[in-house]
């Protein structure tokens, strides 16, 4: 299944988030959210309850905010309607499946569920079985399929209709490594011509794919750029420590901890700090995004 087949036509894409403000009482699950997507693969990073799911079922109209708009190609969502719906393509985090279904009947349910003609699922469906790798396994139930099958299932329903806009809720939650790679990888090879959000907790997965990431904390967008550009901002505040067992209390008390390794002689702990760690042998290294989050979502947790 070719870029030409996944992408359809040339046309941009662009989806526009104003001011969207979300509450629940006194919480504040988004507030006053704005952001542009255009084509390619964004990350959204967060702790649980920052906001993450509402942003994601705001966006596929799954929920109402209380206040601001999304365009699609400049045009209200709200007033697209049905439109919006065929252009849009979501994987839930909770694998609520048909056990008793094979993948084929799946996907032709899905299918008619979007309002696709039989024609067009007949012609889709083998095809995007065979991009998921999933066409020796059609018609094999879905209650024996592995974690990873099912994940590679619903990306393929996400697929349906050639969305241009698509939405995936934790995609590698649960999976092997292997299985996590072979899902990253999909998810590059569909970016092409489409908007693809991915929320997820596993930084890996979107450091070296996505274009831009959103960092989202307690309903407030509190950065965002490319992974470099986000990256870039901690340079000179990350430092390896060479030390002993003995001082691993003393400086997880003192510094945020990203990891700790070892040799036969020494411990390597990797921290962030906004001063050099001068009380021990110590040399800058080149922060990650998993430093960036660390660096934002550890300091809110220490306040």
């Amino acid at each position: 299944m070719g870029s030409e087949e996944l992408g359809g036509n040339m046309m941009g894409v662009v989806l526009e988030m104003k001011e969207l403000q979300k509450s629940y009482g006194q919480n504040h699950a988004l507030s006053q959210f704005s952001y542009t997507l255009t084509e390619g693969i964004y990350g959204l990073l967060g702790p649980n309850g920052a906001g993450k799911s509402t942003l994601m079922n705001i966006i596929t109209d799954n929920l109402l905010p209380d206040s601001g708009d999304i365009l699609f190609n400049g045009e209200q969502t709200k007033i697209m309607g049905k439109d919006y719906l065929k252009v849009l393509g979501y994987t839930p985090q909770h694998q609520g499946l048909y056990n008793s279904f094979t993948a084929s009947r799946f996907l032709f349910y899905m299918s008619a569920l979007k309002g696709m003609t039989k024609n067009e699922a007949k012609e889709q469906i083998p095809r995007l079985l065979k991009f998921v790798n999933l066409e020796d396994h059609m018609y094999k139930r879905l209650g024996h399929f592995s974690g990873g099958m099912k994940q590679r299932i619903l990306i393929a329903q996400a697929l349906l209709g050639n969305p241009k806009l698509i939405i995936l809720d934790e995609p590698t939650a649960g999976l092997d490594p292997k299985e996590r790679i072979r899902i990253r990888n999909l998810i590059s090879e569909i970016s092409f011509n489409k908007i693809i959000l991915i929320a997820t907790h596993v930084v890996s997965d979107i450091e070296f794919i996505a274009k831009e990431i959103l960092l989202l904390n307690k309903g407030v967008l509190i950065d965002s750029g490319s992974p470099h550009h986000l990256t870039k901002k901690l340079e000179g505040f990350v430092f390896e420590i060479k030390t002993t067992p003995n001082n691993l209390p003393s400086i997880s008390s003192k510094y945020m901890v990203g990891n700790i390794s070892k040799d036969n002689e020494h411990v390597y702990v990797r921290v962030i700090s906004d001063e050099e760690p001068i009380d021990y042998e110590f040399v800058k290294v080149r922060p990650t995004l998993e430093d960036v989050y660390l660096r934002w979502f550890d300091m809110e947790e220490r306040k």
